[in-house]
C-alpha cells in the first residue's frame, strides 16, 4: 500500500506566511519544505481566499523556484482565476467551495483540465461553509454525489472549525467522505500530533490520498522528517 502523502502547507497573506510561530518568508517556507522532503507543497492565497487581496506574482514566483508538485488554493472560482494559477505552472489548483455556487462554471472547468483540479469542500458539520463567505452552500453528501456525476477527480476536504486549530483532524468526517466516493481525497485542518498523521494514515490511500499539514510544522509541535516517518509506517 502506497504511503499517504503529505502536502506541506505555506499560507500566504500581504506577501508573508500566516501561521503560529512561523517567521520565514514564503519563498523560504517552501523551499525549507523542499529540502526537507516534502514531495508537495500546498500553497494558498489567503487574502484571495476572503477577498481582500490578491498575492498571486509571490505565488507564481514561489511556484517557479521548486522542484517538487505545487498544490495551489485561495479564491480561485472563476475562469479568470483559475487560468491564472494554472498558468503558474503548479501541478494542481483547488477550486474554491465557493466555485460550487456556480455549477456550469464549474463542470466545465472539472471537465477541460482533469486531473489538475481538485474541488474544495470547506465543510462545518455537515454543511459547505466556504472561507470568505457568511453563507452556508448546502450539504457536503449532496454536494460529492453531484461532483461525482460530473466527473470531479479529487476533493480536498477542510473542517474549517479545526482549520488551524492544533485540535486534531475530522476523522468521522473524513472517513464518511471517502465512504461515499471513489475519488482520492486530501485532508486538511487540525493536525496536531503525530498520533493524528498515524489516525490519518488508516483512512488510506485508498480512499484518504493525502493531507495538509501546516500549523502543527510552524509550530513545531513535529518537524517534517518526523511527519513523513509517520505516514510512512516507520517509527518516528
Amino acid at each position: 500500500m502506497p504511503d499517504l502523502e503529505l502536502l506541506a502547507a505555506t499560507d500566504v497573506s500581504a506577501g508573508r506566511v500566516c501561521g503560529p510561530g512561523s517567521t520565514a518568508d514564503p519563498m523560504t517556507q517552501a523551499l525549507a519544505w523542499q529540502a526537507g522532503g516534502a514531495r508537495w507543497v500546498h500553497l494558498v492565497d489567503l487574502d484571495a481566499a476572503f477577498g481582500r487581496g490578491t498575492n498571486a506574482p509571490l505565488l507564481a514566483e514561489i511556484v517557479g523556484r521548486l522542484d517538487v508538485h505545487v498544490e495551489l488554493a485561495g479564491g480561485i472560482g472563476d475562469q479568470r482565476s483559475l487560468e491564472a494559477a494554472l498558468a503558474t505552472g503548479c501541478r494542481r489548483v483547488v477550486l474554491s467551495t465557493l466555485a460550487l455556487q456556480r455549477p456550469d462554471w464549474c463542470v466545465r472547468a472539472v471537465a477541460e483540465h482533469g486531473d489538475r483540479v481538485a474541488v474544495g469542500l470547506d465543510v462545518r458539520g455537515r454543511t459547505l461553509a466556504a472561507r470568505g463567505s457568511e453563507s452556508e452552500g448546502g450539504n457536503i453528501f449532496e454536494a460529492l454525489a453531484w461532483l461525482d456525476a460530473v466527473g470531479a477527480a479529487r476533493y480536498v476536504v477542510t473542517d474549517v472549525a479545526r482549520d488551524g486549530s492544533l485540535g486534531g483532524p475530522n476523522l468521522e468526517l473524513l472517513a464518511a467522505v471517502c465512504a461515499v466516493t471513489a475519488r482520492p481525497v486530501v485532508a486538511s485542518g487540525g493536525v496536531a500530533t503525530l498520533a493524528d498523521l498515524r489516525a490519518l494514515s488508516d483512512l488510506g490511500p485508498p480512499g484518504l490520498e493525502g493531507v495538509v499539514v501546516g500549523s502543527a510544522l510552524w509550530a513545531e509541535e513535529f518537524t517534517l522528517p518526523e511527519a513523513l516517518a509517520a505516514l510512512s509506517g516507520a517509527v518516528a
